[in-house]
């Protein structure tokens, strides 16, 4: 039985290691992603208000 238990752990390894390198890396894609968006919108925020234009309406999406 520690034979099939074990021939089974070292089955399902690679694919839990492959699963959370998948989670960590679409995880940090996000992250980025949500980060460059913040950053995107206080540089228009900034230039609209140099400008002198109206704050974009965030609903509009």
């Amino acid at each position: 039985m520690d034979e099939y238990l074990t021939a089974v752990i070292w089955a399902i390894l690679p694919t839990v290691v492959v699963l959370g390198l998948l989670i960590f890396v679409l995880r940090s894609i996000l992250r980025m992603d949500r980060n460059e968006r913040k950053a995107y919108a206080k540089v228009e925020a900034e230039e609209r208000r140099r400008r002198g234009l109206a704050p974009r309406d965030e609903t509009a999406g």
